[in-house]
C-alpha cells in the first residue's frame, strides 16, 4: 500500500513539489534582484564617476581658457613694452641728434665771437698804431 498513494496525498506531493519548485523561482528571481541591484549600483557609481570626470575636463577647461587668455594679455604687454622701447629708443636718437646740433651751434656761436674778438682785437691794434705814428703826438 505504501506504493498506492491517494489522491490527496498526490495532490499534497505535487503542491508540495510546486512550492519548492516557486521557492526556487523565487530565490532565483531574489538572486537575479540582487544581481541587477549591484549592476544598478555598479552603473550609479559609474554615471557618479562619469560627472566627476566631466566636471574635471570642465575645470581644466576653464584653466586653459584662463591659462590662454593670460598668456595672450602677456604677449599684448610684451608687444607695448617692445613698441615703447622702441620709442624710446627713437627718443633716445631725436636727443643725440638734437644734442649734435645744440653743440654744433654752439660751436659756431663761439668760433663767431672768436672772430668779433679778434677783430676787435686788431681793431684795437691798428687805432694804437694810427695814434702812436699820428703826427704832432707827443711821443
Amino acid at each position: 500500500m505504501s506504493e498506492d498513494k491517494t489522491p490527496t496525498e498526490i495532490t499534497r506531493v505535487t503542491a508540495e513539489q510546486g512550492r519548492k519548485n516557486t521557492e526556487d523561482l523565487r530565490a532565483e528571481a531574489d538572486h537575479q534582484r540582487g544581481d541587477a541591484e549591484e549592476a544598478r549600483a555598479l552603473a550609479e557609481a559609474a554615471r557618479h564617476q562619469t560627472e566627476q570626470v566631466r566636471m574635471l575636463a570642465e575645470e581644466a577647461r576653464a584653466l586653459r581658457e584662463h591659462d590662454r587668455d593670460q598668456a595672450e594679455s602677456i604677449r599684448q604687454e610684451r608687444e607695448a613694452f617692445r613698441q615703447t622701447a622702441e620709442q624710446v629708443r627713437q627718443a633716445a636718437e631725436d636727443a643725440r641728434h638734437a644734442t649734435i646740433a645744440a653743440v654744433a651751434a654752439t660751436a659756431d656761436v663761439l668760433s663767431a665771437n672768436l672772430a668779433q674778438m679778434q677783430f676787435l682785437e686788431d681793431a684795437r691794434n691798428t687805432i694804437t698804431q694810427l695814434t702812436i705814428k699820428k703826427p704832432g703826438n707827443p711821443q
